[in-house]
Order: C-alpha cells, then sequence, then structure tokens
C-alpha cells in the first residue's frame, strides 16, 4: 500500500474522516457488486443451459460460440471476483506472497484469457458494428491496461502498478455497470435493441474516466506519496 514520508505527519481532521469513511463505503459497495455479479455469472451459466434467458438473437451467438462464450464468461468472473480482493491494504501487507499469486490469477488468467475471449466473441455482439466496436475497444483496452500493471509489477515500479490496476480494474466493472444500465433502460420504458448497444460504450468509458480522476486524486494526497508494493 501506501506509507507516509517520516518527516510529513499525516493530517487529519473531521473533513479527510468523512472523506475515508465515504471512499470505504464506496469501495464495499463496488466489491460487493463485482463479487455478486462473478458469483451470478459462474452459478447462472453452470446451472442454467448456455443462452438461457437473453435475448434470441443472442442466444443464437451463444449457442454458434459456446468455447468463447464460456471462455469469456469464467475467466472474466475469476477476474471480477479477484479483483476487489486486491486492493485491500491489509492483505497486500501481511500476505503478500498471497497477493502476489492472485494477481498473477487476476491477470493471467482473468484478464489475459477472458480478454482474449472477448476479443474473439466481440465480432458476434449483438447490435450490430456498434457493439462489436464497443467490445472490441473494451477488450483491448483490458488487455493493454492489463499488460501494463505486469510489466510495472515485474520492473518494481509499485506506484505506476498501482495506477494501471486501478485503470484495468475499472474496465473489469464493465460487467457491473452493464448490467445497472440494463436495469435503468428498462426502467425507463427504453427498448433492449436500443439501450444494449449504447452501453457497450458507455459500461467502460465513464469507469475509465472515474478511475483517472482517482489516480490525479491520489497524486495530490502526501498520504500516497511514498508507495510501496
Amino acid at each position: 500500500m501506501t506509507n507516509v514520508p517520516a518527516d510529513r505527519p499525516m493530517r487529519s481532521g473531521p473533513r479527510s474522516n468523512a472523506r475515508s469513511t465515504l471512499a470505504s463505503i464506496g469501495f464495499a459497495i463496488i466489491a460487493l457488486s463485482a463479487l455478486g455479479i462473478g458469483a451470478y455469472a459462474i452459478i447462472g451459466y453452470t446451472a442454467r443451459p448456455l443462452g438461457a434467458g437473453v435475448h434470441p438473437e443472442m442466444r443464437a451467438a451463444y449457442e454458434a460460440h459456446p468455447v468463447g462464450i464460456l471462455t469469456h464468461i469464467f475467466c472474466s468472473s475469476l477476474a471480477i471476483i479477484l479483483g476487489p480482493v486486491q486492493f485491500i491494504p491489509s492483505i497486500r501487507r501481511r500476505w503478500p506472497l498471497a497477493h502476489r499469486w492472485m494477481g498473477r490469477v487476476y491477470l493471467g488468467v482473468g484478464v489475459l484469457i477472458g480478454g482474449l475471449a472477448a476479443l474473439y466473441i466481440s465480432p458476434f455482439a449483438f447490435g450490430g458494428i456498434v457493439s462489436t466496436v464497443g467490445f472490441a475497444t473494451l477488450s483491448i483496452a483490458w488487455l493493454y491496461t492489463g499488460a501494463r500493471a505486469f510489466a510495472s509489477a515485474r520492473s518494481r515500479d509499485f506506484a505506476a502498478h498501482r495506477r494501471w490496476m486501478i485503470r484495468n480494474f475499472s474496465l473489469t466493472l464493465a460487467a457491473v455497470t452493464i448490467r445497472l444500465g440494463l436495469g435503468l433502460g428498462f426502467a425507463t420504458g427504453l427498448s433492449f435493441e436500443i439501450v444494449y448497444p449504447v452501453l457497450t460504450w458507455l459500461c467502460w468509458i465513464p469507469n475509465l474516466v472515474l478511475a483517472e480522476w482517482i489516480i490525479r486524486r491520489e497524486g495530490h494526497d502526501p498520504r500516497r506519496a511514498s508507495p510501496t508494493a
């Protein structure tokens, strides 16, 4: 995690404590949402026939490309389940070896294999060229940020590693935001055919913008001034 430099004591007060509390609540909501979506995907696609409960055109694509679909679903579910754990400071400090091995599984299985599978199935996405390009761009960005996160960890540049992991996990969370967007679309009476192609972009671009805001905010936080692993 990060340490405060010895010659620069950390200041605290009502405002900083409130921000810390809000950040903890926000992280808890994100972590629980990620765990819920990951578990739902694994259980749902294990217990039910492939494509059950989805749009008929999507079901046809699922049935035509089962290996690619299932590889993406299970590997990406693994990533979304492991991702929040990697950001828990106490785990990184107390069990660094577990943190490293979970990171290798997250990046090597979840992101690498899951991202390549996503890139493979993106031409078959429901919604035509808009959805295809949206999901393909997301897949490439997910793979790229994962590769940068791995490379920075290998070179022991842990500050850069953290930044790339924030970006990467924000893209992993597209699995959560696309479902939130679908729920909002249905609540407002918009059809699936209209909402889904738009969400292939909106499920990840706002996440990445938020990730950049978090990175910039941490860069101005003295408590982040001396990053370690």
